[in-house]
């Protein structure tokens, strides 16, 4: 009955191109051998977080949620390029959330007028919205969180190392959000 909150899927690249503007490029970890390890480890449900590495192109990750709908739910990389009707297809598919990528070494924060017209167009459909931040962020982005008029998730708790201990602002930034 566990629920794994936050995976990947990556290519094959020959099926599901990589983004050419992509920071790094993984091994191919399709749909397959995501659903093999859950099945080892007795995942029952998961919910598939769009990759930096394929950019705005989800069919990867769409591709995983339609191999079962029942066990898979989805977190999409969208921008304002994307019409109603794509977001409406997004939905359809299992999307419940949109990503925002701000660190550092995937490119940094979005264009933040891009990102809240986006905000705006996803909180009608009943969606979260996934912040990828890096630790030294945090505390510079908490305004901005907490205005958000949406449920948000920070993604890979923020990044805070832990080696910093509990006494680091980014931590007692991420607590207090």
């Amino acid at each position: 009955g566990a629920t794994d909150a936050h995976c990947h899927v990556f290519g094959p690249g020959a099926r599901f191109p990589y983004a050419p503007n992509r920071r790094y490029t993984p091994e191919d970890a399709p749909k397959e051998m995501l659903r093999a390890l859950h099945d080892h480890l007795g995942v029952a449900r998961a919910v598939i977080v769009q990759a930096s590495c394929h950019g705005t192109d989800n069919a990867a990750m769409m591709d995983c949620l339609a191999s079962d709908t029942k066990r898979y739910r989805g977190v999409a990389i969208v921008d304002d390029t994307f019409s109603d009707a794509d977001l409406d297809t997004l939905h359809a598919g299992g999307v419940r959330g949109a990503r925002f990528n701000f660190v550092r070494h995937l490119g940094g924060s979005p264009d933040m007028a891009v990102f809240n017209r986006v905000i705006d167009r996803i909180k009608g459909r009943g969606w979260h919205v996934v912040l990828h931040v890096d630790a030294p962020d945090i505390v510079a982005l908490s305004d901005m969180i907490r205005k958000l008029p949406l449920t948000f998730v920070i993604d890979h708790m923020g990044l805070v190392p832990g080696k910093a201990g509990v006494d680091q602002p980014p931590l007692k930034a991420l607590l207090e959000l």
